[in-house]
């Protein structure tokens, strides 16, 4: 468990504006009882490990685990402690309120880097292949022809003078690694880019409305998108990441890690096989997802299938963040940031 230092530094903001919203996206709904069996104490010998409501779009692999049995497969009931705050998620983890959460790398390299050990220890979600249906790939970003009706590409935001007011979730995550590092390869610069934060949900209603020239948006709300008339003018594909432009990662405390090495593979094992079926099934992942939060649902994301970790997928959320100054260059690597011993060797049963 970290020191209270540590937990401090975090609380204090340190990764509030990088923890990627795992329970946002715009879905969230904290008042909202939810889960299957794995909420009640079952009384048959399964161990326990606790996280939050995953009460958002990103909660399909968790209620898939749970309602088709994967968890209890593998001896497992997760107990789902309330509603935690994007900025305070990490924090409960590292004050033992919780055992497990998930975030993309640059989360995890905020918090490393101010002193949180915590490590990634399985892939959540990822992007798809690019032969792979576009709906499902990690954000989409749109302008409103009404507004713009030239512009069909990030490239083409240059015809545009002055600054362009993008949504954006919260900073250092996905949202602005990923338009930053498309904007880098079509030639638009970042000083140009102003972010503007709001959850998807109204990043469609402020597209409309003239508030925000650019909105990305994830996969439930791409439907949302095109019912409103918007105009995608890039996916996370433009990014140049392959499956590295979605990638997160579930993540333990390195003193949990230590002490439990049999729950660790369990949980692994357990939670791709969700995935993977959550993959193969989208259509009734997506329903499954939609009762379980209460909101409609239009997609979910795609999945990691497999237990390989790789540092070709972490080290570019690395290498932006030292780009923006967010991190000193060289505080933190991908080594630091997940395990790869204890997971690569693993079988999917």
């Amino acid at each position: 468990m970290a020191d209270k230092q540590a937990i401090k530094k975090i609380i204090a903001g340190v990764v509030t504006v990088a923890i990627l919203a795992v329970v946002g996206y715009g879905a969230s709904l904290s008042s909202k009882q939810v889960g299957g069996e794995a909420t009640k104490a079952s009384g048959e010998g399964l161990i326990p490990i606790k996280t939050w409501s995953q009460t958002a779009c990103s909660s399909t692999p968790w209620v898939v685990a749970d309602q088709k049995g994967f968890f209890k497969e593998e001896g497992l009931q997760i107990v789902y402690t309330g509603d935690t705050q994007p900025g305070q998620q990490i924090p409960s983890v590292l004050n033992g309120n919780n055992d497990v959460g998930s975030v993309h790398p640059n989360g995890l390299a905020v918090a490393i880097a101010a002193g949180a050990n915590i490590k990634g220890v399985v892939k959540a979600g990822i992007d798809p292949l690019p032969e792979q249906d576009p709906k499902l790939r990690h954000m989409n970003w749109y302008v409103n022809p009404q507004e713009h009706p030239d512009i069909k590409s990030f490239a083409d935001l240059n015809k545009i003078a002055g600054k362009i007011k993008f949504s954006i979730i919260t900073n250092n995550q996905c949202s602005d690694f990923l338009a930053n590092t498309i904007a880098d390869r079509q030639g638009v610069g970042r000083d140009k880019i102003e972010w503007v934060t709001m959850p998807d949900i109204q990043a469609v209603q402020a597209l409309k409305k003239g508030l925000v020239t650019v909105s990305g948006v994830h996969p439930p709300f791409y439907k949302s998108m095109e019912d409103a008339g918007m105009v995608k003018i890039a996916d996370s594909l433009d990014a140049g990441l392959g499956q590295g432009g979605g990638i997160g990662y579930y993540y333990f405390t390195t003193d949990y890690i230590q002490k439990n090495p049999e729950i660790i593979t369990k949980f692994s094992q357990a939670i791709i096989k969700a995935q993977k079926w959550a993959n193969e099934n989208p259509e009734e992942a997506r329903k499954l997802t939609e009762d379980w939060i209460k909101v409609p649902v239009n997609a979910v994301h795609y999945y990691a299938a497999d237990t390989t970790i790789s540092a070709d997928l972490v080290t570019p959320w690395i290498a932006d963040l030292e780009k923006a100054g967010v991190i000193p260059k060289g505080k933190v690597t991908a080594a630091d940031l997940v395990i790869s011993e204890n997971v690569n060797s693993q079988k999917i049963r």
